[in-house]
């Protein structure tokens, strides 16, 4: 139900992905699983941390989203390289879903953290924590089952299954779903739906983010260089700043590729989609002042 990509409809060699596409996508991807298997192993150490924090449970989230996500990139490294997928229709949906669902469920981590960060600040409460670790697995359990029990099989069933030959994937081509937003209307409404409420959220924390970074500035003026605070607002800067440097263009133009399907926009919508994976290197901004000591690392995350 999320739209999985459609890199071209039919199995007319013209559909293809053209060479150039295929090179910078592979650039990008080779790029995306080097720099973000080594942003996730420098925060090894944050499984020493608090686990009953929401927040630090949260980042862990993160890093097993990321995780997932990176364990499929090779098989797309794959086929950019080959040109060719020789791994089955029913596995390519399933690597096809799996940057969408990195993609929403990395969406929703962020939002955790950031607004548990500002309520904080607003000094509601000084950290927020479940009762139990074994809380802390349910509720973790619950955002991954909503997305991964239902959205993606849902997915890969759907997806490929028209009466259309059009709209299936050909013997050696991948992400080749096209036409399923003009066939099925429901699909392209919730993916309008979907885009419309990261939209909407990513600017409602941008807005906050900024009024909170006023306060601080406000509070400390020439000595804010120097306060904890100043630094702890950076890091939600920093995670603000990748939903909308990663999320926030895509789902803009997917809005627009959605109701405009074409072959040139397929191209464009597959290279716009890989650049959402750039959030892997999120784990890099907790580098700095400190970061790789004890309880500077528990001071950024909580």
């Amino acid at each position: 139900t999320n739209g999985s990509e459609r890199m071209g409809n039919g199995t007319n060699v013209d559909n293809a992905i053209p060479k150039s596409y295929r090179d910078a996508l592979l650039s990008i991807y080779t790029i995306v699983l080097v720099g973000g298997t080594i942003s996730m192993s420098l925060m090894i150490n944050i499984i020493k941390s608090n686990v009953r924090s929401v927040t630090t449970t949260a980042v862990l989230n993160l890093i097993v989203v990321h995780f997932v996500f990176l364990l499929t990139v090779p098989f797309r490294l794959y086929f950019y390289a080959a040109g060719e997928w020789h791994l089955g229709p029913n596995f390519c949906k399933v690597v096809s879903a799996m940057i969408h669902a990195h993609m929403y469920l990395a969406f929703v981590f962020y939002v955790i953290i950031l607004v548990i960060r500002y309520l904080s600040f607003f000094r509601r409460f000084n950290q927020v924590e479940f009762y139990r670790r074994l809380h802390a697995l349910g509720a973790s359990a619950a955002v991954w089952g909503l997305m991964l029990i239902v959205v993606v099989p849902l997915t890969a069933v759907k997806y490929g299954s028209s009466t259309d030959n059009n709209t299936t994937t050909n013997d050696n081509q991948c992400f080749n779903f096209g036409r399923i937003f003009d066939e099925k209307h429901t699909v392209a409404v919730l993916n309008y739906i979907i885009c419309a409420l990261i939209i909407v959220v990513t600017l409602a924390l941008a807005c906050c983010q900024v009024w909170i970074l006023g306060c601080v500035y406000r509070t400390h003026r020439a000595m804010i260089f120097s306060q904890q605070e100043f630094w702890a607002q950076i890091k939600s800067l920093c995670f603000m700043l990748v939903i909308i440097v990663c999320f926030v263009p895509y789902n803009v133009f997917r809005m627009y590729y959605v109701s405009n399907y074409n072959v040139s926009l397929q191209m464009k919508n597959e290279f716009a989609l890989a650049v959402t994976t750039f959030s892997c290197f999120d784990m890099l901004t907790f580098i700095g002042r400190g970061s790789f000591r004890p309880c500077d690392t528990t001071c950024c995350v909580s």
